[in-house]
């Protein structure tokens, strides 16, 4: 009895030691995420959670609703701010929430791929749900349209802004919705901006490869246009220079050397012609000069320069 006692006592002493979880960890995040990972993570659970996926049931119902809070929270970038500082959360439901919030999500995290996050995209966009979802935010953001692209399901300001400023302008004129200055100061820098041409057209992966792949290429590309332009210099060299030029004795290149002072001293002195091959391989331009005037060198073969 008193042992069973005493494993009682130790099992509530774990829990109260177990740290806190934090909203990042209820994301499966570090606190080093970017804004990018946080949304990613946020449609994979959003994806599961949201109402239309789960007519009638209330838990999942109240877990979006806490989620949507989180996503307030890590989304905006003052708010994020706080919180990594504090640790405070400006929601005692939520806050007193995070850690059955944590549990609860951490059975959901495999059942949802990159096909699953695109499909949902891809029927999301454009949809009821998706007006409905603006409406909402709307109001609950006041008509602060950056707080809302934070928490707006599958939306980007660049692509989204006007669609979304049709929807809404539709929405104040039918009385559902009441133009605040916010919106109206970001409805009139929309309007001054050009429309995307496709704005439900689904975001593209990037094709590109990555810039070690790229610079790889490149290296591959410059060693094989290397190996092409040596075996061309060696094959002209072979035709045009023959052997290996023997280098000229003293009495040749004192004799050389005479003659060249005489040249440069006298004014009718001929000036040294040559042969010019230009040769255009791979883009580069070669020229080879081919001297041959013997007179003024004192060499029996051409001198390449």
């Amino acid at each position: 009895m008193a042992r069973n006692k005493k494993a009682r006592v130790s099992d509530d002493e774990e829990i109260e030691d177990q740290p806190q979880k934090t909203l990042y960890q209820v994301l499966g995040l570090e606190k080093t995420a970017s804004q990018q990972e946080i949304k990613k993570a946020y449609y994979k659970l959003a994806l599961r959670l949201h109402p239309d996926k789960n007519p009638g049931d209330e838990e999942a119902k109240e877990k979006f609703q806490q989620l949507q809070k989180v996503i307030s929270i890590l989304g905006d970038e003052e708010k994020r701010a706080i919180y990594d500082e504090t640790g405070c959360i400006d929601d005692d439901d939520l806050a007193g929430d995070v850690q059955n919030l944590h549990e609860f999500f951490r059975t959901m995290y495999k059942k949802v791929t990159e096909a699953d996050i695109e499909e949902f995209e891809a029927n999301y966009r454009g949809s009821d749900s998706e007006k409905n979802d603006l409406v909402e935010l709307y109001k609950k953001c006041k008509g602060n349209m950056t707080r809302l692209f934070c928490s707006m399901l599958c939306s980007d300001a660049k692509l989204d802004s006007h669609r979304f400023k049709d929807i809404l302008d539709e929405a104040i004129a039918a009385g559902e919705l009441k133009a605040t200055k916010a919106y109206q100061k970001w409805a009139k820098e929309v309007s001054e901006i050009k429309p995307p041409t496709s704005p439900l057209r689904r975001r593209a992966k990037s094709n590109k490869q990555p810039e070690t792949d790229l610079y790889a290429v490149i290296a591959q590309r410059r060693n094989e246009r290397k190996g092409q332009f040596d075996s061309m210099f060696s094959s002209l060299v072979s035709k045009y220079g023959g052997g290996d030029m023997p280098e000229p004795s003293e009495e040749e290149f004192e004799a050389a050397q005479k003659k060249l002072e005489k040249g440069r001293s006298s004014k009718k002195s001929k000036q040294s012609k040559g042969n010019v091959m230009v040769v255009s391989f791979c883009g580069c331009t070669l020229a080879f000069f081919l001297m041959f005037n013997s007179n003024v060198t004192g060499l029996k073969q051409p001198f390449y320069l």
